[in-house]
């Protein structure tokens, strides 16, 4: 895909919105859905690489209360023709179907690789990628079993909801302390899975969340590693720009 000219790619992840309570991220809220309102004025594209929820699920019937600005917003934007796509993290693991369904928005549960201006993309969350973490691996499996699902949508909403909500805020911190600290190229796991995939095929960007914390990380004379961030305390996002990506902070 070729970018029009005057027009950018918009990049950003991990607001986390609803913890610790809805009222508490409110105003991150409204700070999110004002960017959004300013960018889609020269957006080509506008990835949202997940954990855009504290916590999400979806039963057959029924989706968690609130976010309706942000979900106005989006809806918005993705009737005006402006493209979207999101891939869901390790808060949101339980997307089906709603925002493709009302909102017309793709979501990804893995990695993908996507080509703007003959630059290369490859986009994901970044939750359970690298040689570590073997823990949350476990789990992301038992999280994603068919079997688990079903049994978890069986709870009533309310019940199931505000279980997970509490789960999930004792789960990670809304600080994000313990993962913005950079941890060294080395023991980063992100840098270390980007070094592997670039053995078998060359990528201009690797672009992931999770992490908490912008990076900026070159891996080679023709390759980088970016991690947006998060909207709780950087309010950074990336942009490409159809020649170079930056990462820049919303003020």
């Amino acid at each position: 895909m070729n970018i029009p000219k005057g027009k950018k790619i918009y990049f950003a992840s991990d607001n986390h919105l609803g913890a610790p309570t809805k009222e508490a991220s409110l105003p991150r809220e409204k700070k999110f859905v004002a960017w959004l309102d300013e960018v889609k004025h020269d957006a080509a594209v506008i990835f949202l690489l997940g954990d855009l929820f504290d916590f999400w699920m979806e039963f057959k019937t029924v989706v968690p209360k609130g976010f309706t600005r942000t979900l106005g917003k989006l809806a918005e934007i993705s009737d005006s023709g402006i493209p979207i796509y999101y891939f869901v993290g390790n808060h949101d693991l339980w997307m089906n179907g709603y925002f493709e369904e009302e909102l017309n928005i793709p979501v990804y549960h893995k990695p993908k690789a996507f080509t703007f201006n003959n630059k290369t993309f490859f986009i994901g969350h970044g939750d359970g990628l690298g040689p570590h973490d073997k823990g949350y691996k476990r789990m992301k499996k038992v999280f994603t079993n068919p079997f688990c699902k079903w049994l978890f949508r069986w709870l009533h909403p309310d019940l199931g909801v505000r279980m997970a909500q509490y789960l999930s805020v004792k789960n990670k911190l809304i600080s994000g302390d313990e993962d913005a600290k950079f941890l060294g190229e080395d023991n980063e796991w992100l840098v270390q899975y980007c070094k592997r995939k670039l053995e078998d095929k060359h990528r201009d960007y690797f672009v992931f969340g999770h992490r908490h914390l912008p990076l900026d990380i070159t891996l080679n004379q023709n390759s980088k590693y970016i991690n947006l961030g998060d909207w709780i305390q950087y309010y950074t996002y990336g942009v490409f720009d159809g020649e170079h990506f930056t990462l820049q902070k919303y003020q």
